[in-house]
């Protein structure tokens, strides 16, 4: 690994921003390679989750065990993403993201040969410490390979990708399995990353790091505070369903607890992971509590599309697949335009534009009977998941596009771990939501009617707290035209 750190220091084909932009090739090949490294962190996510049955029989294991190979990627991810981008301002972003790329390809393949459950599980977590680093750097090194003029579009891009790797996960991996067995829906990362560490140590530009400069030192004691923080409280809303039980609440308080401390600890620290300051940023809080409160809403579509499609429609497994796809692949084909209508027309002004088409397909589908069948579930879902993605790609530029390099990391991370956190509340609050809405005992025999009046609360609900988040965007853009003395 200590070769692979040093020797990036020594490759490379560009400066920074300014530089690579004068070479729209090398500029092309650099947004391939971070374009290829969230494909494989979102693939990471959607790909696994298809193949919880076959785990099961494969070790002779309850589901309750091998739910442990999504949860360990996804509680790895959530509790370091923050913590690898701040390491990324300190070291070198580009280093930190080729060390990334080589763990999560090597920790996909102790995955495909991992001989026991648990050796899987570790190997998944491993492979989640890998994505984190990916995901953290992929947006922050944006500033560093495009001008700001273009910052949009490539967000926008990123975005298509993370949600094209959500859209083919399940049906790749399903394929993977019924052709090859489990082992090859995480062997097949290796020849993608390997492709992916090859063009960023090719085309993206060296770290600049003043040898004679005094580096921050890394906060290892608010690493771990975060940390701990962080995987009490997904584990509070993971673990039985996110049912509020005695470990639950105990998962909670010391959620809690250990997020007192951290914030205790960074007032003090030296060189904290996070700086309390940057929250005195209305454009990066209100971005935070947008991404948060948006990504909770979007669970909802994941959560009761599936009962809705099959419970109130009546459709078979492979049309809810289908149906559920459509989202995602809506996602993809609107964040592209979106970048590009984010540069041209600003990016506060397209945050509010996407959060408005939010709220317009939760209240299509709130409003929308049971009659009007799958295309009455499937067209608001595309207005929904449309407006994520222009939402997304706006919200992420306003905030990265003028920070200063030595905070990109960081405040990346911040914005995927508000996105993280958003979907483990969503899942457990939404899901939660919805099964009283539904007023029956058991989701899986309960009648079509209960579901579909279900629906309709649920995505009343979420349209009333992205209505909020609405609330939070026109303000902040308020507040910012004050500022300016506008």
């Amino acid at each position: 690994m200590k070769a692979v750190m040093a020797e990036s220091d020594r490759a490379g084909s560009g400066g920074a921003a300014d530089g690579i932009a004068k070479n729209g090739r090398s500029e092309r090949w650099a947004l391939a390679g971070l374009s290829l490294s969230m494909l494989l962190t979102s693939l990471g996510i959607s790909i696994a989750n298809v193949g919880l049955p076959t785990f099961a029989e494969a070790f002779g294991a309850a589901f309750q065990h091998v739910q442990w190979v999504v949860l360990a990627y996804l509680l790895a991810i959530t509790t370091l993403v923050v913590s690898v981008g701040r390491l990324g301002d300190i070291v070198g972003r580009r280093r930190l993201l080729l060390a990334g790329i080589f763990l999560f390809t090597a920790a996909s393949g102790l995955c495909g040969v991992a001989p026991s459950l648990w050796l899987l599980i570790a190997a998944r977590a491993a492979q989640g410490a890998g994505a984190a680093v990916m995901l953290a750097l992929t947006m922050a090194l944006v500033g560093d390979t495009v001008p700001k003029a273009r910052t949009g579009r490539a967000m926008g891009l990123l975005g298509a990708m993370s949600a094209v790797g959500t859209a083919l996960g399940p049906s790749l991996g399903g394929i993977l399995i019924a052709e090859l067995d489990w082992p090859a829906i995480f062997l097949f990362n290796l020849p993608l990353g390997a492709l992916a560490f090859l063009v960023v140590w090719r085309h993206l530009p060296v770290d600049r790091l003043d040898a004679a400069a005094v580096r921050p030192a890394f906060d290892n004691r608010g690493t771990l505070l975060l940390a701990f923080a962080l995987a009490a409280y997904a584990l509070a809303m993971t673990m039985g369903r996110g049912d509020l039980g005695p470990l639950n609440a105990a998962l909670l308080l010391a959620a809690i607890a250990g997020a007192g401390l951290f914030v205790r600890a960074e007032m003090k620290a030296p060189s904290p992971l996070v700086r309390p300051a940057l929250f005195r940023d209305p454009v990066l809080r209100a971005g935070l509590v947008m991404s948060a409160m948006v990504s909770t809403v979007m669970m909802a579509t994941l959560v009761v599309g599936p009962f809705h499609l099959s419970l109130a429609l009546g459709l078979d497994t492979a049309l809810v697949g289908l149906a559920m796809s459509v989202g995602p692949l809506a996602a993809a084909l609107t964040s592209i335009p979106a970048g590009r209508l984010t540069d041209r027309l600003g990016a506060q002004r397209m945050t509010v534009v996407g959060l408005v088409g939010i709220v317009t397909g939760c209240l299509l589908l709130s409003a929308m009977p049971a009659t009007a069948g799958v295309a009455g579930y499937v067209a608001p879902l595309v207005v929904i998941t449309s407006g994520y993605a222009l939402f997304q790609t706006a919200n992420n530029t306003l905030v990265m596009k003028d920070l200063p390099a030595d905070r990109r990391g960081v405040v990346s991370g911040m914005l995927n771990l508000a996105r993280n956190l958003g979907l483990i509340t969503g899942a457990s609050a939404m899901g939660a939501l919805f099964s009283l809405a539904t007023a029956a005992v058991d989701l899986a025999s309960a009648d079509p009617g209960a579901v579909a009046t279900g629906t309709r609360i649920t995505f009343a609900v979420a349209a009333l707290l992205v209505a909020v988040a609405l609330i939070v965007s026109v303000g902040n853009r308020a507040f910012a035209h004050r500022e300016s003395g506008g």
